[in-house]
């Protein structure tokens, strides 16, 4: 055995002994504060005797942890993640009520609530103290990260040929270009700051009309996000309802688009996906929706649990963090009602916890598992980190709220960072965004009824008491009626006469609502119904929705023009007339003529789609959900996020481009981890892939045994 050797062995004998004498010290301590937390004879005894029992208790307590803990929580992987980390402390107090029961002579006792509190103090105790020792011992950091992710040990970077670099991309959920700007300007992201210092490109994109992590993230993982026209939609065809971060419909739209496409995905060779909603192809997966629901040895989707909370002092750790970030909230959003903030809507309920979860467990977890996929030297990672879009749906795109999360990402990404420089293969970081967020308050909070009461009121249909007494309610009834008295060619009546004579309903309309983007389907018509049908069936429906002044637009079929853009003031343009900058789609800006055109050669278009009204002077726009910080329609930051990449990457667009839609940000993707002899993704077919496509495995592979290399796309200028 050499020096070195000798050294890193002496160094690490030195560590564990201050952490037994650490860990000692501290049930020493315990000991005395607690009453029922005993390490004494009933007869008492001496303290040299007492420090040895505490000395046995924390070494025997160590060497289960050790030993024990990572099998408990293997064995315990489908047990819902929160469940799980609440489980951890009574795990890890049972560890210790059996180490005291090893202490010989029974000189060792605690009541079981006390064994919890306990066994959570010596583990931060003990985690604290052996990070504080190996903090300037980079093979000793590094040992630790192994054992908090779970890898096994990398090759010897040094003992061949340098390896081809790997690729992380860091996917901040709803973080728009202009907010990352701003952020960098403001000093809340230092991280960030130093790269575009150091060369770094950043590139806004434009997103298609659904700006929802559902169609972005599909579009990008997997190439092709055709027929996703919202967040949640309806399909006449199989009666089925489709919400994006449902695991059912998120399976069924990656087997779509793996079908479509002919390829696996993004991450098919050697990748990982984190936190996500698909797999991207990935053989190593934590936290993704398309595969949480399946059971036995196939499902890893929780991979990440173990490698989180294999480390006990994870557990504290972010169960400190968890109850922090839960009071944070009630606090903030105490301070906005008091301070009578608007728009404002309602934080309470279990949201404190949801946020709580998404902020930190959530955060954590994936963090841990982009560190051991670094580690372990994977050629492609995918990772979402989505506590700012959760953050900002309930507070608002900006303000103190995000500020504090940004700064919370920024220190994540900075940690993968420096973890990165201690991988057996060099790592580029692409950060990047599925969307941004547009604020405004929404349309109930404006107007005091829902898009699904303004429906039903333009339908002639019964609404809720509330909302019938609203101006827009009101206005909606008496267009229905009107419309349905010119359509009979009889004199308007108003009253119970009017009611009497209306029609027997049809079915109900179904509407369904994503961020500021509503979508109205008729489920018993099996069809896209054209403007003819529907002015047949409910007259007033189309022209209260297009003169409302929450409402910016309406996409309808139409027998004699194919399908038309509604608008105030009895605007109509054929989509196929469509031009950026002029008509009803001018508020939007530059391309909105041509996400409405692709949105309607859908299949499972609705049949009626409504976008907000924006507000370009403000940046607002009105939500159909219970969000002040929205997305999924057309309408200011929600449609424009943010790729930034390292410079030794090639441009993304060639200069004077603009980068618009997913599957083109895709295409960018697969063609930097070609780039510098990196890892070979295959090419699929093209979106509109013809019938023959080659077959998909289950696990999103070809079946065939030779995979095409893909060639440089070059920029599509028509997209």
């Amino acid at each position: 055995m050499g020096y070195g050797r000798w050294r890193g062995a002496g160094r690490a004998a030195v560590r564990l002994v201050s952490v037994w004498a650490v860990s000692t010290a501290t049930l020493l301590v315990l000991a005395g504060l607690l009453p029922d937390f005993q390490l004494q004879s009933p007869g008492g005894d001496t303290f040299t005797r007492t420090a040895l029992t505490a000395a046995w208790a924390a070494g025997a307590f160590g060497l289960l942890t050790a030993l024990v803990w990572p099998f408990v929580v293997r064995a315990l992987l489908l047990v819902p993640a929160l469940v799980l980390g609440l489980l951890v402390f009574f795990l890890n107090g049972s560890l210790l009520l059996v180490a005291l029961w090893l202490i010989p002579d029974g000189r060792g006792a605690a009541d079981p609530e006390t064994a919890v509190v306990v066994a959570a103090v010596m583990s931060a105790v003990a985690s604290a103290t052996s990070t504080a020792l190996a903090v300037r011992d980079d093979e000793a950091y590094r040992r630790r990260l192994y054992r908090l992710t779970g890898r096994t040990r990398p090759r010897d970077p040094g003992s061949g040929p340098e390896p081809a670099p790997g690729t992380v991309f860091l996917q901040l959920d709803g973080v728009g270009h202009e907010v990352l700007r701003r952020a960098v300007d403001d000093g809340l992201m230092p991280t960030v700051a130093g790269w575009l210092e150091a060369g770094y490109r950043l590139t806004p994109w434009r997103t298609d009309w659904s700006s929802q992590t559902g169609a972005s993230q599909l579009g990008i993982l997997h190439g092709s996000n055709e027929d996703v026209p919202a967040f949640r939609w309806y399909e006449k065809d199989t009666g089925r309802l489709m919400v994006s971060n449902r695991p059912a419909s998120a399976v069924e739209l990656q087997r779509r688009a793996v079908r479509r496409t002919g390829d696996g995905g993004l991450l098919s060779l050697d990748g990982a996906s984190r936190g996500n909603l698909f797999s991207g192809g990935a053989d190593q997966v934590a936290l993704v929706l398309t595969v949480a629901a399946r059971r036995g040895r196939r499902n890893r989707s929780r991979a990440g649990y173990f490698a989180y909370f294999s480390d006990p002092a994870n557990a504290v750790r972010t169960a400190g963090s968890l109850v922090d970030e839960v009071v944070r909230e009630v606090a903030q959003s105490t301070r906005a009602r008091l301070r009578r903030e608007t728009p404002r809507i309602r934080r309470g309920g279990t949201y404190p916890l949801v946020r709580a979860f998404a902020t930190v467990v959530e955060r954590d977890v994936v963090v841990a598992a982009v560190l051991g996929d670094m580690l372990a030297g994977r050629t492609a990672v995918y990772a979402d980190l989505v506590a700012y879009d959760e953050v900002a749906h309930h507070s608002g795109p900006s303000g103190r709220d995000t500020d504090q999360v940004l700064r919370r990402l920024d220190r994540a990404v900075g940690l993968i960072a420096r973890v990165a420089e201690h991988a057996p293969r060099p790592y580029r970081i692409v950060l990047l965004s599925d969307h941004g967020q547009s604020p405004g308050e929404t349309f109930e909070g404006a107007y005091g009824l829902t898009l699904k009461d303004l429906v039903r009121a333009g339908c002639g249909l019964p609404v809720s008491r509330r909302a019938g007494r609203t101006r827009s309610g009101a206005e909606a009834r008496d267009a229905a009626r009107d419309a349905l008295r010119s359509a009979l060619h009889r004199p308007v009546e108003t009253g119970e006469e009017a009611e009497r004579e209306l029609p027997a309903r049809p079915s109900e309309p179904l509407v369904l609502a994503s961020g500021n983007l509503g979508l109205v389907s008729f489920p018993d018509v099996p069809h896209r119904m054209t403007r003819e049908e529907i002015d047949r069936r409910h007259p007033g429906l189309l022209r209260t929705l297009a003169q409302h002044p929450g409402i910016g637009f309406l996409l309808v079929a139409s027998a004699a023009h194919g399908a038309v853009v509604l608008a105030a003031d009895g605007v109509e343009v054929p989509v196929a007339e469509l031009a950026d900058g002029e008509g009803p789609l001018a508020v939007f800006g530059r391309g909105a003529a041509d996400a409405v055109r692709r949105t309607d050669g859908f299949p499972h278009v609705a049949d009626i789609m409504v976008n907000s009204m924006y507000d370009p002077v403000t940046g607002t726009v009105h939500a159909f959900e219970e969000q002040i910080g929205s997305h999924g329609g057309l309408g200011g930051a929600q449609s424009h996020p943010f790729l930034l990449s390292p410079p030794e990457l090639s441009p993304p667009v060639a200069e004077g481009e603009e980068l618009v839609g997913a599957e083109r940000v895709h295409r960018v993707l697969r063609r930097w981890l070609r780039e510098d002899e990196g890892p070979q993704v295959p090419l699929g077919p093209s979106a509109s892939a013809p019938a023959s496509a080659p077959e998909i495995s289950p696990s999103g592979k070809r079946t065939e045994s030779v995979l095409p290399v893909e060639r440089p796309v070059p920029p599509d200028k028509n997209r």
